[in-house]
């Protein structure tokens, strides 16, 4: 019994580091996920509570499978993650039983699971956990208390500065198909007899308070009274799906720019804002400013956003604004605004606000 103690020990605090770890890395990814299930049972206007909810639950996590681990204290440990595994196991069956959200996020971007496989790892943690509840008095820590205290609260400190850090600089490890080194076009590539997956790319337009879902056959592209408000992308078949399957950029009157900004040869630095209204404005003016220096030095600059047409233009400083899909724009980079810079479609260069280089750095 002594054996197995000790192995559920070792598997049930080692999966807890390593989840809480993976997202805590890129917390942001976690409220993302947060705001998907809002949104799919309803509950959308919990949205508010996605990124408090997803650093909260990191580092319960992480400080659940450090104490159990460690030694430090181990009691309140186990019974953290007995509740936890209460929790979870029956919200993912009732996840595997629906499918809301095909990824639950329980490693983050670091690996993805399906629901059902992800309601059967739950079933072997839940058995190893009750193993370890059952011995709990058997494997309590043994350094003193205050001991014990001190380094369960500078653990804590020390993951919570982490995961901000994270949150203001972009994730130490970058899961996402946009990292730093990746040649966009070769991540859209689709091998040879592979099954295509097909997209419907949709315009959402207004009139007269009206609003009216076009394709790229029948948009009003004549009509002027016809104002753009969001991009959306439909799956229509399912095949083979490409890291990169979404990247569409398109100018503020539906003039796709894709193919231009993977090929161009000079530098472009991309400043990627999700919603435009969502930013500081503080933070959007530094990157305008940016992006002015970045054109006299000879440095391609684009603000590429989601948000509609005449928020954009309501902008009016003379720079280029093009859109694409909301979801592809948190894809791209965790922070709105961040920055992609690209040199021949490979991402030389990638930053949030709080740490993007002048643009002398940058043509360097």
């Amino acid at each position: 019994m002594k054996a197995l103690r000790t192995i559920s020990i070792i598997i049930v605090g080692t999966l807890f580091v390593f989840s809480g770890t993976v997202k805590g890395i890129d917390p942001l990814g976690s409220a993302y996920k947060f705001h998907d299930y809002f949104h799919a049972f309803g509950f959308g206007t919990l949205q508010f509570l996605s990124l408090p909810l997803s650093v909260t639950l990191c580092l319960a996590e992480f400080m659940t499978g450090f104490t159990i681990l460690t030694g430090v204290w181990r009691k309140t440990g186990i019974y953290g993650a007995f509740v936890l595994m209460l929790l979870f196991t029956p919200l993912t069956l009732v996840l595997a039983l629906t499918n809301p959200v095909s990824d639950c996020g329980c490693f983050g971007d670091a690996v993805h699971l399906t629901n059902w496989q992800t309601f059967g790892k739950n079933l072997v943690l839940l058995a190893l956990v009750i193993i370890i509840y059952r011995e709990r008095s058997q494997i309590a820590g043994k350094a003193g208390r205050k001991i014990q205290f001190i380094t369960a609260v500078i653990t804590a400190i020390c993951f919570l500065g982490f995961e901000i850090f994270n949150l203001t600089c972009l994730p130490v490890v970058d899961f996402l198909p946009y990292s730093t080194g990746t040649v966009i076009a070769e991540k859209m590539k689709i091998p040879d007899g592979a099954p295509v997956t097909r997209y419907e790319t949709t315009f959402i337009y207004e009139k007269d308070g009206k609003r009216k879902e076009f394709t790229l056959k029948n948009y009003p592209a004549s009509d002027t009274a016809w104002k753009f408000i969001e991009q959306r992308s439909k799956l229509i078949d399912k095949g083979f799906l490409p890291p990169i399957h979404d990247f569409l950029i398109t100018t503020c009157n539906n003039r796709s720019i894709t193919d231009s900004i993977l090929s161009v040869n000079e530098p472009i630095l991309i400043m990627v804002s999700k919603k435009l209204g969502e930013a500081d404005r503080k933070k959007l003016e530094k990157g305008f400013d940016l992006g002015k220096k970045c054109l006299s030095e000879g440095i391609g600059f684009l603000v590429l956003t989601s948000s509609g047409t005449e928020e954009a233009a309501s902008y009016n400083n003379g720079l280029l604004f093009c859109l694409a899909d909301e979801t592809t724009l948190k894809t791209m980079v965790r922070s709105n605004p961040g920055y992609l810079l690209l040199r021949k479609g490979k991402i030389a260069g990638k930053w949030s606000w709080a740490n993007v280089p002048d643009a002398g750095t940058l043509l360097k």
